[in-house]
Formats: structure tokens, C-alpha cells, sequence
């Protein structure tokens, strides 16, 4: 499947177990936001398609989401802004009613070696990868207080799904500002999930770890890169953003309702050190 492509996602999660619920994706109009988006869609749930750049990519995402018979719309918003995450959880409000599934999803590197990071570079991913999520997490969470359970749609009140990545447990050299971000998100949804359980708000991660999208193309685009990753990963296959976007709707459903303060890998077993295989 190529990059970004969502054309199979339902191949596994195909049936309409977010019903009814309303949910919103940051940075969905590409890669695995893209595919996240549209997974549940066709899961049953209206789907609100956050962007920060790219909004024909972002109205093409909407209108194949309308094609489950669902509502959609794209909304531009930069996640590190307060005002901006704040206004954009609003007119969700105002335009669907609430919001029962908050995917905090938007993400990016500005990659470097430690002695050549500038400040602007370290300042700009956690802005977007760390506190961006933690603003989203705290406008959804304000609804799910406000409404509470609605026993016919959901089990709980409300969920955060933290996008997170195999590197908030792998070092990452070359990339500390990443790295630190998504420890950050780590203990972030553990945090919250901590604190807001006896709220019945269930708050959870999905750590991707190599996946067909266009931030790391250059590691699996060629037959040579892509052997060279693939020895990172004991089960031999790269992911696709499919693979992520299922984990997602299992995770926001009911199916997985006792789950709280989880991270789930989806990483083909990259987090198993396959470098200690043969006995390291």
C-alpha cells in the first residue's frame, strides 16, 4: 500500500463500533492522522479533521469520510496555540453536539545533533508534540466533565488517545528533541489517566514505531534502506498507517473500556531490542 493510502483501512476494524460517537484527529490530513481519521468514520463516528497546512488534502480526507454516511469537516488550527485548540474544541461543540474521542495526533521533527539544535528547533517540537496534546487533552476534558457517561453511546465518559512512538522508550540519537517530547507524552497520558479514571475518562497511547509515511521516507523508500530498517524489526514487515489507525478505533471503543493508562505498541516487536536476538 503506498504511503498515506487508506483505501484497505477497514480490513480489520470494519464494523461500526463508534456509533454515534463524535471525534476529532489532529494533523489528519496526511499519514497516520489521515488514516486515523478515516478508520473511524467508517467505524460510525463524525469525524472532525484537524489541519495546520494542506487544506485541499484535509477537504479530500472529509469528503471520504461523508462517504460512510457520517458528518465530517476539516478545521484549521495550530495545535501549540491555546486560543486556537481552544476555539477549535468549541465550534466541534457547537457543530456536533460534543466530542467523545479526542485523538491527540499532530506531530513533527526538526531533527539535528545535540551540539547543533538551536532553541528554536528543541522549543518547537515539544510545542507541537508535547503541549500541543496536553491543550487538546484539557478542551475535550472540560465536555467530558461537563456531560458525563451517556450510557447508550459510551461506557465512559470520554477519550484521549495519546499519539506517542517506540522512541518515548527507545533512545533516538540525532533526534533529542523528539525523543524528549514523546517521553513527555508518555508520563502526560499516565497523568492524566491517573487523575481523570475515577471520572470514568479513559486516557490512553498508541506508539507507532516504523511506519510507511512521508516523515520517514527516507527509511524504507529504497529496497536498501528498507532491508537496513527491517532489522530493527523482528516481525520483518514495515508498518502501515492502517496498522495504527485500527489500534486507535479498538482503543476508543468499548471493546477496550477496562484499558486505562496503557501505552499500546504497534511496532512489529521494534521495542524488543532485537539486537540482543542472537545474544547481543
Amino acid at each position: 500500500m503506498a504511503a498515506g493510502s487508506v483505501e484497505d483501512s477497514g480490513r480489520v476494524m470494519s464494523a461500526q463500533l463508534l456509533r454515534g460517537q463524535k471525534a476529532l484527529v489532529t494533523g489528519a490530513n496526511s499519514g497516520i492522522g489521515l488514516a486515523t481519521a478515516v478508520a473511524l468514520g467508517r467505524a460510525g463516528a463524525d469525524v472532525v479533521v484537524n489541519y495546520v497546512a494542506g487544506q485541499d488534502e484535509a477537504e479530500q480526507v472529509v469528503d471520504q469520510i461523508k462517504g460512510f454516511g457520517v458528518r465530517s469537516y476539516a478545521h484549521q488550527a495550530d495545535v501549540s496555540d491555546e486560543a486556537q485548540v481552544v476555539a477549535m474544541v468549541a465550534r466541534m461543540i457547537e457543530e456536533f453536539g460534543t466530542i467523545d474521542i479526542m485523538v491527540a495526533n499532530a506531530g513533527l521533527q526538526r531533527d539535528a545533533a545535540v551540539v547543533d539544535m538551536t532553541l528554536a528547533q528543541w522549543q518547537k517540537v515539544i510545542d507541537v508534540n508535547l503541549t500541543g496534546q496536553f491543550l487538546c487533552a484539557r478542551e475535550a476534558v472540560k465536555e467530558f466533565m461537563r456531560r458525563g457517561v451517556v450510557e447508550e453511546v459510551s461506557r465512559s465518559a470520554g477519550k484521549i488517545i495519546c499519539m506517542s512512538s517506540v522512541h518515548q522508550l527507545v533512545p533516538w540519537s540525532g533526534h533529542v528533541n523528539y525523543a524528549s517530547s514523546k517521553g513527555g507524552v508518555s508520563l502526560l497520558m499516565q497523568t492524566l489517566a491517573q487523575e481523570l479514571a475515577p471520572k470514568r475518562i479513559r486516557v490512553n497511547a498508541v506508539a507507532p514505531g516504523a511506519i510507511r509515511t512521508n516523515i520517514n521516507r527516507d527509511a524504507w523508500s529504497t529496497p536498501e534502506a528498507e532491508a537496513d530498517l527491517l532489522r530493527l524489526i523482528p516481525y520483518r514487515r514495515v508498518g502501515d498507517p492502517d496498522d495504527i489507525a485500527n489500534a486507535v478505533v479498538a482503543v476508543a471503543s468499548d471493546l477496550l473500556d477496562y484499558v486505562v493508562g496503557t501505552t499500546l505498541y504497534v511496532d512489529g516487536g521494534m521495542t524488543l531490542f532485537p539486537g540482543f536476538a542472537t545474544g547481543g
